[in-house]
This record gives C-alpha cells, structure tokens and sequence, in this order.
C-alpha cells in the first residue's frame, strides 16, 4: 500500500490549508475548499493572456534586420545580447518551478498556478527561438552566451545557485533554517530573477518597438512582460502567505539578508545593463537604467513589506502603460491576434 496516501472520512477542510509543510506531497491535489483565492485568480488570469510566438508574424522584422542599414552597429549589439541572455533565462525560472518550488508548495491552488506558469515559461522559450530562428541569427552565439559573457554568466550563476540548495539531499522544509533557505529561493526567483533581472532587457528591446522597429519581437516581449508582471506578483503573495502563516521566519537578521541580496541584484543587473549599452542609443543610456533598475528594486522590497532603500524615480513610465495593456491592443501597429475557444477548435 502507498505510505502517501491512507483511506480516511476526514474531508480536507480550507482553514487547515497552508502553503507549504501540509504533508501530502504526492498525494492528490484537492483545489476544493479553496483556501487562497488569490491563487487561483493568478490561474484564471494566465489562461485568460493565453498566446503562442507563431501567432505573430515575423516578416517585417525579417525585412528591418536583413536590411544593411537598419541598425546601427551598437543596436544590433544591445538586440543580440538581450536575446543572448532571454534565449535561456527563461529555462531557469522553468526548470525551479519544476525541480524546487512544487515538490516544495504543496497546496493545491497554489500549485495549480505553478503548473500554468512552468508552461508559460515554455512558451516564452519558444518565442525567442522563434525570434532567433526568423531573425536567421546565429543560435550558437546566442544560445552560449550565458557561458561566454561573464555579465550573462553572473546572472545566471545567481539563480542556478538557489535551484542547487533546495536540491541539495541534504535540504529540508521542517526546520526554520530549511524554510528560510526555501524562501530566499521564491525571492531569488520571483522578485530578482524575474522581478529584477529581466527588466532592463524589456526597457531596451521595447524601446526598439516604440520606433516600430522589430515589430513581431516586441509584440511577443510585451506578452512576455505582461506574463513575467502576473508571475511576480503571484510569487511575492506566495511569499508574504508563508511569512503571514510562519511569522518566526521573518527575523531581522533574514531581512537584512533579503536586502543585501536585493542590493547586489541590482549591481549584477546594472552591469549587465552597462554591457548591453556602452554607448547611449533610443535615449537610453546607462545612467536611466540603473534609475530604473533601483526603481523597481525598491517596488519589489516594498511588496516583500521592506524598506526600499534607493528612492529612485520611473524614468520610463511608459513602461508601466505596456505592462497594463491587454493582449487585444495593437499597441506595435501589428495584426490583432485572435483567439480559438475550446468549441471553435477543429479535431
């Protein structure tokens, strides 16, 4: 007989639901009683931004990048780094939610938006192969990039890193170190990786999209920042649920460590920024990015209910209209992208 599962009348009840230790990791997910209907409002929301990359056409694209004098030298520079790093950052975020936060989550609702977000973080993989792929860019360069270019590398080591603790066999979520460790991976992922580290590269690919330039690329960025923008925010809820539910892990001494590692985040992203532009272009230039990239720094401390510590200011407010539209503006001038129901699909 399996030891994870026993034959009981007990019925699941939703105010003994938690968010982690409720000790039926393998055992069937009961979505009913939902406990956390935030959760399951982050599920609905992501089927309802359902996209694919081969919806959006590629063609002017093609045409702007083959063009000799399309982009200038530094341009295509900044394009090919930021889809350097995008090409397998992405598979990071999808490869922890899979081997670390699920085995780890085990609430129903909550992993039922896990699942939707492992397969958007597919999808996101998907787009920019296909970006490279239509662009005819060379995928050895910007698939090794992460192992080439050490502003790429740092990055990256930073989120593998955490993957690697919850992996290690010696891991365990009982003790108030094991579910400290578990936590400072959420916030590694869900308030740098995805709430840090990739916002630099957006502000600069869509710039390029506000000039209709790489028209399909940035369709699919904005789709990508609105899915990364819901991502987030679930992932700080999740957080600041399992504070709320285990107030003894949130020490002063953790704090100061969630904030040091918030700070050298942003170091990390700023010299991956600098990188990217040595040379201002489309009104960027590295001092507006590290603006930005401590603006949204001290957001993301903020929603973690801490003290943000870089009083910076949004220099591209724009952003913040991208991440609001709906997936049926045409904000790029491209193609509306319609939608199949269930019942308009043919077998």
């Amino acid at each position: 007989m399996s030891e994870s599962i026993r034959m009981t009348d007990e019925r699941v009840s939703a105010d003994k639901k938690r968010v982690i230790n409720n000790d039926r990791v393998v055992d069937v997910n009961q979505l009913v009683p939902i406990k956390y209907k935030w959760a399951w409002h982050y599920y609905l929301d992501g089927c309802a931004n359902h996209w694919m990359p081969t919806e959006v056409s590629m063609q002017r694209d093609i045409e702007q990048w083959k063009d000799p004098k399309g982009f200038s030298p530094e341009e295509r520079h900044v394009i090919k780094r930021n889809f350097g790093f995008f090409s397998t950052a992405e598979t990071l975020v999808g490869n922890n939610i899979v081997l670390a936060i699920y085995k780890c989550v085990d609430n129903p609702e909550c992993r039922q938006y896990l699942l939707r977000q492992a397969f958007e973080e597919a999808i996101h993989v998907h787009a920019f192969q296909y970006i490279i792929e239509s662009l005819s860019m060379d995928d050895g360069e910007l698939f090794n990039m992460y192992r080439e270019v050490k502003a790429i590398y740092n990055k990256d080591e930073f989120s593998m890193k955490l993957t690697d603790d919850i992996l290690n066999p010696n891991f365990e979520l009982v003790s108030v170190q094991g579910q400290q460790k578990f936590i400072d991976n959420l916030i590694g992922y869900y308030g740098v990786t995805e709430g840090i580290f990739f916002y630099s590269g957006f502000v600069i690919l869509l710039s390029f999209g506000r000039q209709n330039r790489l028209p399909g690329a940035c369709e699919q960025i904005q789709y990508i920042l609105r899915d990364e923008s819901i991502h987030m925010n679930f992932g700080l809820e999740m957080i600041n649920t399992i504070i709320d539910e285990n107030p003894e892990l949130w020490t002063p001494r953790f704090q100061e460590s969630i904030v040091s590692k918030i700070r050298a985040a942003v170091e990390l992203e700023c010299i991956y920024a600098n990188d990217c532009l040595p040379t201002g272009i489309l009104g960027l230039n590295q001092h507006l990015l590290r603006e930005y990239i401590q603006y949204i720094a001290d957001r993301r401390l903020e929603r973690l209910r801490l003290r943000k510590i870089y009083g910076s200011e949004n220099p591209f407010p724009w952003m913040s209209e991208i991440i609001d539209l709906k997936k049926e503006k045409n904000f790029f001038e491209t193609r509306v992208t319609e939608y199949q129901t269930g019942g308009a699909l043919e077998w």
